[in-house]
């Protein structure tokens, strides 16, 4: 059952307006658990839907299941990832809990639609808002490795910051995008965006490849859910190898190297120096 309420008002989002009509449609409804997605919108939206109901809120889940008496088992990662906190609000209903994106795969689309979609009302009194917005300007839209088809994913393997061109290249010719773990983040070499893992993205591509990388368990939990993982490192019991569904065992600066001389450019055109 889809329950939608489409106001003029609603519009353009204003916190005070979209709480109000999710309020509305918790009374009504009287759930047991409310998940919202944890987006800059959800994640501005939970928390005062949460207070509104004075129960507490689980932020950024990353693992959830469900107990026979309802209760919510909400498991997320705290103090940077080291731990996984376990979470459990027992006395409260309905429980609240924002989801860290892409932890859910998303159903095949079927093609004969089913459900029920119900309009629900709402008295224009409890839209009433004295935020005013004068001027939308769209942002423009910046590329995620979160959205990415095709990972390459730069570890601790890579000796210096320099060497990261020919990992780009390697994405660049798979037509995918560059990731990095935690290790060069901190060592200021990319943008933390890029990051993998439970202190950085969520990421579940049809293809990541992992160069120089360990494979610790935050790492791990970041990208476990690829469609096909192919894992180079010189070290045969790392544990990456232990996700992976295609194990290289070699040198970087070797194996590289050979992906790329096969490897046409983007668009079909060999760079100068590769086989056409």
């Amino acid at each position: 059952k889809i329950l939608v309420t489409d106001k003029p008002e609603s519009k353009v989002f204003r916190i005070v307006l979209y709480t109000a009509v999710f309020e509305d449609f918790i009374n009504k409804v009287r759930p047991s658990m409310v998940l919202v997605g944890g987006t800059t919108v959800g994640r501005c939206l939970a928390p005062r839907k949460a207070a509104r109901f004075r129960a507490g809120l689980t932020a950024d889940c990353t693992i959830l299941d469900v107990q026979d008496n309802t209760d919510l088992d909400q498991i997320r990662p705290a103090f940077g990832g080291n731990i996984m906190a376990h979470i459990h609000t027992p006395n409260h209903r309905p429980q609240f809990a924002t989801v860290r994106y892409k932890i859910f795969n998303a159903p095949e689309r079927t093609e004969k639609p089913s459900g029920e979609l119900v309009i629900e009302d709402i008295p224009s009194q409890r839209l009433e808002s004295r935020i005013r917005v004068l001027e939308v300007r769209k942002k423009e839209k910046v590329q995620s490795i979160e959205d990415a088809e095709v990972i390459v994913v730069a570890g601790k393997g890579v000796k210096k910051e320099a060497d990261l061109s020919m990992i780009r290249e390697l994405a660049d010719r798979l037509g995918g995008m560059m990731a990095t773990t935690r290790p060069l983040i901190e060592a200021g070499w990319t943008d933390p965006r890029t990051q993998i893992g439970l202190s950085g993205r969520t990421v579940k591509p049809k293809l990541i490849i992992t160069c120089g990388v360990s494979g610790s368990v935050q790492f791990v939990a970041g990208m476990n859910n690829s469609e096909n993982i192919i894992a180079i490192n010189t070290d045969p019991k790392a544990s990456i190898f232990d996700v992976a569904h295609y194990a290289i065992i070699g040198d970087i600066y070797e194996v590289i190297p050979a992906l790329l001389k096969n490897l046409p450019a983007r668009g079909g055109q060999a760079h100068k120096g590769d086989p056409s």
